[in-house]
Parts: C-alpha cells; structure tokens; sequence
C-alpha cells in the first residue's frame, strides 16, 4: 500500500511513500511527484469547492485542481473563521467492558492514594530570580540520591513575579499542582522573599501536604541559602528513599496526549494509533489527557459532542471560543497555523491539522474540561486548557497529574516535560534517523502493520515505562518547565 483515502467520501488521498509522476495510484494517474505524506487529487476539484479529508472539509480549492494533482497550500485556502456557532449533538461514545483481567505496572503508592511512576526529588522555584540557586541545589545533591530515589530536578522558569491577574494566578496555581505530582517523592519550594509569587501564597494554593515530603525556603531569609537548600533536599531523600515499588492496577495511570512538529501522517500511523491507546487505558479505568485547544479549530465538534453532558459540552465550548477570543484580542487570526514544518510534512490548513490531532482522543466520552494549571478530577478522558507550543502545554499536562506524556512526532523533537516524554514518530524514516530522540515507532501503521497492533505494542511499552523504564528525553537529561503567559509584565 503506497497512498490511503482516510474516508470514501475523501476528495483527495496522502501518499505514504513518495510516488513518481506518471504512476497510477488508487485508480488516477499522478501528474507530478508527491512526497510522503502529501496530498493528491482523486477526482477533478472545481475552484471553491471543499477537500474533503478524514471525511470532513479541510479547506476549499483556491483554483480547478485535476484528479491527480498534488493538493496543498498552493490551491487549497482554509475555510476557519473567529466565529462559530456549536450545537450539541451527542454521539454515544460507551466504554467497553475490560478485554480480560486489568494489567498493572509497578508503580509507587502515594498517601494521597496517587500512583507515582517515579520517585524523584523536584525543586521548583516561586520566581525566576532563584533558578541558578535551584540548579546550583539540585547539582549538589544528585550524587546523594539513595534507595528507590533516581535524582534531583530543579525546574527553572521566567515567571512568579511582575506579572498581574490571570498570568499570576497561572503561574502560582501550576506550580502547586507539581507540588501535589505523584512522580516526585519530596519537593523544595525555593523562593526569594519579595515576589509576588510569595512562599505564604504557594501554600495557601498548594493546600494540605506532608510535611516531610513538601519543604519550603525563602533565600532572603538564610544565611546560606545553597547549604540550607542542599540539607532540605537532604531530608527528602531520607523520607522518600525507602518507597517501594509494588503492583498497581493501570486503572491509576494518568497518561497526557500531545503532538508536535506534526506531518502528513500524524493523523494516519501515530495519533490514532495513540487514540486506540487511551481507549483501552480508558477501558481498564484508567484516564488520559488531551490539550493544545487551539491545534483542534476545525475538528473541535468531534470531541464535544462526545461530551457525557451538556455541562461538559458547554465546558468545551468555552474552552474553544476562549482560545479563538485569546488569538483576536492580540489581533492574531484564528487559522495562523500549520507551522513551515507542518507544512513541509504535508499538512495544509489547520482544519488538515486539527483533524489528524483530534485522532489522539480516541472515541471513549470526555468526561470533564480542566482549567489551566489545574488537577485532574474525574476518571477518563479530559480536555485541558493550554496552546499548541509544545513545552507550555506539556507542562500543563504534568501539573494536571499526567505521570508521563505520548508525543507524537513527524519532524522529530528534543524536548521533555518534567513528566517522562515519549516521542512517537509517525514514519519509521524518522525513528531510524533520529534513534536517540524516537522512543516508539508508529510508521509501521504507513506499512502493513494494523493501528490495532501498533496501539497494542505502545501500550505494552507506556507498561514499561511506568515500570521504570527511561525514555530518551531522561536518558538526554531534557526535563524543562515552561508556563502560559498572557498579559502585561511589569
């Protein structure tokens, strides 16, 4: 098999290896060359009318494209606008009955009833000027880990400080969701002294918590704040060291479901291979995340109408619209996206875009709408807030509760969440030329393998991971913070 039609009602098909002009291909003949990935015209397409891809419109022709024609963005316009109007038309989307016994994984059990498949030492400065003395703490101790405890992270940021509104309450409601994440077994909460992000406020965010796992310390007021700091750490390693790990049903796993420097088989091989994956979590009781709202303009109703309730629904459409209001109130259209990379990989319009990211939710009910910075409530599948950069809302992932994140991948990526980060490619080129970046390769669903099997293979191998098992963002040390930003600094 060398191109798909995704739908029958598709216009056009994507090729999943180059093909030669002059070739048939799914009964047309091609008239140029069409990179992997790509689209091509199946039939004849008059100026103005739709491509239809995954079943749906994603965008319209800017001019008469021939049946095999290649089809992008220089003759296809997207069809997005600011407004829209949703209606709820529920989709019964059940879940399954368990396919057998539930798996379990080992995992570490928190007294907050939380599974942890890390137990690490975190630190997390309340502003940017404390970062080097977080690192500076964080480099002292690493050699003192001992036990069950596999390292000391310090997660530098710019923030926590001249910032006002919803940009401080962002930043501070974050940050105390890291403090509460099950993957680390004891936290320093580094500050300053004079931030707005002041210790007293932290804690008042970050509510009830253990105090021989949750440390706190103003630099203004030590002596030696690098020697105080490394002797808190000190107390966290001791208190979390002899954790164990033991069964755990995967029921307890929360999983975040991201995509990024996306290409033209993103929605064909990884993500809904990905979508099969929270299926069956979702199934054995588990829950996953998804986020990057505004990277779903154009497919966004799939999801909503899977909504268990209206509530949910209108929770969704508030998500949406306050994504579409964020990008006009900074005079920024709706549809500025794909990025050259998408575009490059063959991805068209942020409707081509949006459709293949929905892929990732899988078909199980949304069950709740979480705010940005905040935990995870309710089993199953959730939608969160956050953009489309990959670190701002990966990191938002982590804050949410997600013990690691799937990452799907065309292009290829470095980067990692302070959760564990496994980067999924979409096409095995990929996953051959970029070994040390690539944890999982989901091209083989482009060559014969079924998604079925593939999500069946990742499945096994998130199992392993949550057992322990590093991925390549931790064997490459990228463990990095980043969070959203609206307004004015001071």
């Amino acid at each position: 098999m060398n191109a798909i039609q995704i739908h029958p009602g598709d216009t056009v098909a994507v090729a999943l290896s180059p093909l030669s002009g002059g070739t048939s291909v799914l009964g047309v003949i091609l008239t140029e060359d069409i990179p992997q990935g790509h689209k091509f015209a199946l039939q004849d397409i008059p100026s103005g009318a739709a491509i239809q891809k995954y079943g749906l419109p994603i965008g319209h022709a800017t001019r008469d494209i021939s049946a095999g024609e290649h089809v992008h963005t220089h003759n296809v316009k997207t069809n997005l606008a600011e407004d829209a109007v949703y209606t709820y038309e529920p989709v019964k989307a059940a879940i399954p009955a368990p396919d057998g016994p539930v798996p379990v994984f080992q995992g570490f059990r928190r007294a907050n009833g939380r599974a942890g498949i890390r137990n690490e030492i975190w630190i997390i400065p309340t502003v940017g000027c404390v970062n080097a003395i977080a690192q500076k703490i964080a480099a002292l101790t690493s050699c003192e880990v001992r036990g069950s405890v596999s390292g000391v992270y310090a997660f530098p940021h710019p923030y926590g400080c001249s910032q006002l509104g919803d940009d401080h309450a962002n930043t501070r409601r974050l940050l105390a969701s890291l403090c509460h994440h099950p993957n680390a077994g004891g936290v320093l909460v580094l500050g300053l002294g004079c931030e707005n992000n002041a210790i007293a406020g932290m804690q008042e965010e970050i509510g009830a918590y253990d105090a021989a796992r949750l440390k706190f310390l103003c630099c203004q007021e030590s002596g030696n704040e690098i020697e105080d700091g490394a002797a808190l750490v000190r107390e966290l390693i001791a208190a979390a060291a002899d954790d164990r790990r033991e069964p755990l049903p995967v029921s307890q796993l929360v999983v975040g479901l991201k995509c990024g420097g996306s290409d033209g088989l993103s929605g064909i091989t990884a993500n809904p291979a990905v979508g099969r994956f929270s299926d069956m979590l979702i199934g054995f009781g588990g829950s996953t995340i998804l986020t990057e709202i505004p990277e779903a303009f154009g497919a966004e109703t799939l999801l909503m109408n899977r909504a268990v309730s209206r509530e949910v629904f209108n929770e969704a459409v508030a998500a949406v619209n306050w994504f579409k209001h964020y990008f006009v109130s900074h005079g920024q259209v709706v549809y500025e996206n794909p990025s050259p990379g998408n575009k490059a990989g063959g991805i068209t319009t942020l409707e081509d875009k949006s459709c293949g990211c929905i892929q990732k939710s899988g078909s199980m009910p949304l069950v709740g709408v979480l705010p940005y910075g905040e935990r995870i409530r309710t089993a199953g599948l959730n939608l969160l807030y956050g953009p489309g950069n990959d670190l701002v809302s990966s990191t938002a992932l982590t804050a949410a509760g997600a013990n690691l994140i799937l990452f799907t991948t065309g292009r290829g990526t470095p980067f990692g969440a302070p959760a564990p980060t496994v980067k999924i490619s979409t096409n095995s080129a990929l996953a051959a030329r970029k070994g040390s970046w690539i944890d999982f390769n989901a091209g083989t669903a482009a060559e014969g393998e079924s998604l079925d099997s593939v999500a069946r293979r990742l499945f096994d191998y998130v199992i392993r991971v949550a057992n322990g098992e590093e991925t390549s963002t931790e064997r490459l040390g990228a463990r990095e913070l980043a969070i959203f930003k609206d307004g004015v600094t001071l």
